[in-house]
């Protein structure tokens, strides 16, 4: 889904898998309720969160700031096959999110940089200062407890868990999309359209442009069970038209239609969420028909010494099972999260089987510690391995060995106040024997520290 309005105080705190603090996308959070004096607690951030713009409280304005420095270090990329890399990604982002009435005005810059790098910078690297989100927003009641949302613009989408359409906020730079999405809304479900086309990152300042290669639509619909939202289900239909695919097969124009359910839960105990898709359409003049299915389930012993996190992450994802025949099995997984397994990771998720135990505990109330294994298989090994961006990262034409390797990571989060969030990880990926079978074979060392500050 969409993510609706939510009220901050239910947004969590410390989290290694996602944002440290507050939401991602930001104009999600819904802080309304400061214009009650008796709900404001005097944290110092609260003017800029509300600010008044009417008597009558049908016009305000909320303000905020994201500012976030993340070092990533790799020995031996690729398993050697590019020379060692090392950077720090800087990022500035300010938003103000100005209401009156049922309309809404968003508007978020970015301003954005590369230190230390020696290799070419990529578009996800730095695109200088630009517009990350602008978009128009009008919401109107449609029934009892019911209203449809209307939106048109540039803006940062993730839908469910984002294993198809979600922010790349790992990276320096967000993916966004433009165009415009209608959402309809009810206390225990949830109907998003949208059709939208990418935006296309450039080095340079204020270059951003709407992609002409790539468009995506759909449908994505949420149930809710219960009381509350922690559990329900989702069923969605994303298409999406690629003018220019790459796959180990070949090159060529795209369209792919995915069909998809998760179902998803919490009891503060235990969770799970499962998801399952499948695609079809047509690459290069021929058909596709791909599928996958992964996802997580976990239990947290919150009456434990340390309060131990236990989860079990695994994914099956289809690849092509023959490069000479030209109908495509590869999965294509869209627009997918920008840090799919563990913090750093070489592979992403086409042709893939992966298996991911870990365990987070916490030292302290503000500090989780996170232990994660993961091994990695080819589905088909037909097919090659993938980056999460899509690009081809070996051809599986080489060997028929369907291993590709180990990866352990060590992951460090510490809320040092609401605002500062300081995370590091440290982890290793040890080749299997389809990389030893395809060109070079070091051990992968790879390091990430970053501070976000964000109010």
């Amino acid at each position: 889904m969409i993510v609706g309005a939510t009220q901050v105080e239910a947004q969590v705190g410390t989290d290694i898998g996602r944002a440290p603090t507050l939401t991602i996308e930001r104009y999600p959070e819904s802080w309304s309720y400061l214009a009650d004096p008796d709900r404001r607690t005097g944290r110092w951030t609260e003017p800029f969160k509300y600010i008044p713009l009417s008597t009558d409280g049908s016009a305000y304005l909320t303000t905020g700031l994201e500012i976030r420095s993340r070092y990533e270090g790799y020995a031996n990329p690729r398993w050697g096959e590019a020379p060692h890399d090392g950077y720090v990604w800087h990022r500035f982002m300010p938003y103000a999110d100005f209401h009156v009435g049922k309309l809404r005005l968003f508007a978020q810059p970015i301003i954005s940089g590369i230190s230390g790098v020696r290799r070419t910078k990529r578009p996800v690297d730095t695109t200088g200062a630009d517009m990350l989100q602008a978009f128009v927003e009008v919401e109107t009641d449609v029934a009892e407890a019911t209203s449809l949302r209307m939106s048109a613009g540039r803006k940062l989408i993730s839908l469910g868990a984002g294993r198809f359409v979600d922010t790349r906020y790992g990276p320096n730079i967000p993916q966004a999309f433009d165009g415009f999405d209608v959402a309809l809304m009810a206390p225990t479900r949830q109907v998003t359209a949208l059709a939208v086309r990418p935006v296309d990152n450039r080095l340079d300042s204020f270059d951003d442009r709407t992609s002409t290669q790539k468009s995506l639509w759909g449908v994505y619909a949420t149930q809710w069970l219960g009381d509350g939202r922690a559990k329900g289900f989702d069923v969605y239909y994303l298409g999406l038209r690629d003018r220019n695919a790459v796959y180990d097969q070949g090159t060529g124009k795209e369209l792919v239609h995915t069909f998809g359910t998760r179902i998803f839960g919490d009891t503060g105990s235990s969770y799970w969420n499962i998801e399952a898709a499948v695609q079809n359409g047509t690459f290069a003049g021929h058909r596709r028909a791909a599928w996958g299915i992964g996802g997580e389930i976990g239990y947290r012993f919150a009456q434990a010494p340390l309060q131990p996190d236990l989860r079990l992450a695994a994914d099956v994802i289809s690849g092509d099972d023959d490069p000479d025949d030209p109908k495509l099995g590869t999965l294509n997984p869209l627009f997918p999260r920008g840090k799919y397994f563990v913090s750093q990771s070489p592979i992403g998720p086409r042709n893939l089987i992966q298996l991911r135990p870990s365990i987070t505990i916490h030292p302290r109330k503000d500090v989780e510690l996170s232990l994660s294994g993961s091994a990695y298989w080819r589905q088909s090994t037909g097919d090659g391995i993938y980056a999460i961006s899509g690009a081809l990262v070996r051809s599986g034409r080489g060997s028929d060995a369907r291993f590709i390797g180990t990866q352990a990571e060590i992951a460090v989060a510490w809320q040092a106040t609401p605002e500062l969030n300081l995370a590091a990880s440290v982890g290793v990926f040890d080749p299997g024997t389809f990389i030893r079978e395809t060109g070079p074979a070091q051990l992968i060392k790879l390091v990430g520290v970053m501070a976000n500050y964000r109010f």
